[in-house]
């Protein structure tokens, strides 16, 4: 399906890259695709392909370009360390916030928008259910801290995926959210952190195809 790279502005005037996937038929909707802590890199951008092929205009902005423009980071140790430094330690969520509205704001207001997220980006499309404007729903995959934001409430449906082998998020943070979000659908899998991405060894084909077929159901709800 056709894809390019566009350029975002935000508020602030700070101009970031984002990866455009477009389907190739009819048009069902949009989603922004939030990162890892791994930047927009192959695999982010195949996860906008595979939802260009679904039917929605997939973009991934580059939240990363905040940092240094155009990262790009693998899954070992070293990049792993970098990719966790520049997201707790670099990155200002106001910031990060104010990004990811301009890529919502950059699809336009006349589809629904949706929002999925995977590890850092699970915080993030939580935040965005809760603080930002334009979208009509938010899945949030293995998102690390979002239990520790459950103050909050989010303006539009939200449902989350969580790894019941995931050490990053002990099951007790899990239904933390399940007790704060009773409307919210939480799918736990017999799987580890990063179960969705096939580049990394805790991939788990089951889990990603339900997780994967469970969101796409929700988006068809929502994004009509």
């Amino acid at each position: 399906m056709p894809s390019r790279v566009v350029q975002l502005t935000s508020s602030d005037q700070h101009p970031f890259n984002g990866y455009l996937a477009e389907p190739t038929g009819s048009v069902r909707g949009a989603v922004i695709v939030i990162q890892e802590i791994f930047g927009v890199n192959a695999h982010i951008r195949e996860v906008c392909d595979s939802y260009a092929a679904a039917g929605y205009r997939a973009l991934a902005p580059a939240l990363f370009d905040r940092v240094e423009p155009g990262i790009e980071l693998g899954y070992g140790g070293a990049d792993m360390m970098q990719g966790v430094e520049i997201a707790r330690g670099k990155l200002r969520r106001e910031e990060t916030l104010r990004d990811l509205q301009a890529a919502i704001d950059y699809l336009g207001s006349n589809q629904k928008i949706g929002v999925v997220g995977y590890c850092f980006g699970g915080l993030m499309s939580w935040l965005v259910a809760c603080e930002l404007k334009g979208i009509a729903c938010a899945v949030s995959y293995y998102g690390g801290g979002v239990s520790g934001e459950m103050e909050r409430t989010a303006k539009v449906p939200v449902i989350f995926h969580f790894g019941k082998l995931d050490a990053h998020i002990p099951m007790e943070q899990v239904s933390a959210v399940e007790q704060a979000c009773p409307g919210s659908e939480v799918h736990v899998y017999d799987a580890d952190h990063g179960f969705n991405c096939n580049h990394r060894a805790s991939f788990d084909a089951a889990a990603a195809d339900l997780a994967r077929q469970r969101s796409l159901d929700f988006f068809a709800t929502h994004l009509p």
